[in-house]
């Protein structure tokens, strides 16, 4: 879980803000409380009802090499990146965990299925594989994937808001109590995918905004 969590797994995930870095241009963000406000509102509103239900069902497709399932999901997830740069996010970071578990694990017999995943596996499901690969259960992978984001989005906030490192810490003590119900939440949705959901239009919003932003750290 810690591997998978760490900023150092070669992702990019620390390249993308998911709208942190919009929100603060747009004044929605301008300090500690608006952005726990804002985090904790992408982690009940979003990932625990898409992501992290992607995940989970992911992780269960690869166990039983479910071919069907896996682009079922696939196409699920691609279809609810509703820019562009939200989309490149998810493919960027799926074929770069890819690579990652390539160089880890070359026999894994999840990457031929994975190769069938076009135009390459969405990040929730390439997370799932890796985590199954490291012999992490649902749950744990789930918990692994939610506090990866939240800590790559602590870190964007402390450079965009911007915040000190007290502030960040008082953020994660904060937030991190909020993973395992977004997780339970996410575990009673992973096989009912005509409830899961990712919308957020203000998000979508900004994320359409940034892409033309002038003066970017982040890639979205």
């Amino acid at each position: 879980m810690m591997w998978l969590a760490s900023p150092a797994l070669p992702v990019g995930g620390f390249s993308y803000s998911e709208g942190v870095e919009a929100a603060v241009d747009a004044g929605l963000v301008a300090d500690e409380a608006q952005t726990l406000t804002w985090l904790r509102g992408q982690l009940q509103l979003t990932l625990a009802r898409s992501e992290l239900p992607a995940a989970c069902a992911a992780h269960a497709a690869w166990q039983a090499a479910d071919a069907a399932a896996l682009q079922a999901i696939q196409t699920w997830v691609l279809s609810t990146r509703e820019t562009s740069e939200l989309r490149q996010q998810t493919l960027q970071m799926g074929r770069s965990m890819l690579e990652w578990l390539r160089n880890l694990q070359p026999a894994h017999p999840g990457l031929a299925l994975a190769a069938q995943l076009l135009p390459a596996p969405a990040w929730p499901l390439a997370f799932a594989l890796g985590a199954l690969a490291l012999g992490l259960d649902a749950e744990h992978s789930a918990h692994a994937l939610a506090f990866s984001w939240l800590e790559n989005q602590v870190q964007a906030a402390m450079r965009v808001v911007p915040l000190g490192q007290s502030s960040s810490q008082r953020l994660l003590a904060a937030l991190v109590p909020d993973i395992p119900a977004a997780v339970a939440q996410a575990r009673g949705l992973q096989n009912r995918m005509e409830d899961w959901q990712s919308f957020a239009c203000m998000l979508a919003i900004l994320s359409s905004r940034h892409e033309t932003q002038y003066s970017r750290l982040f890639r979205s």
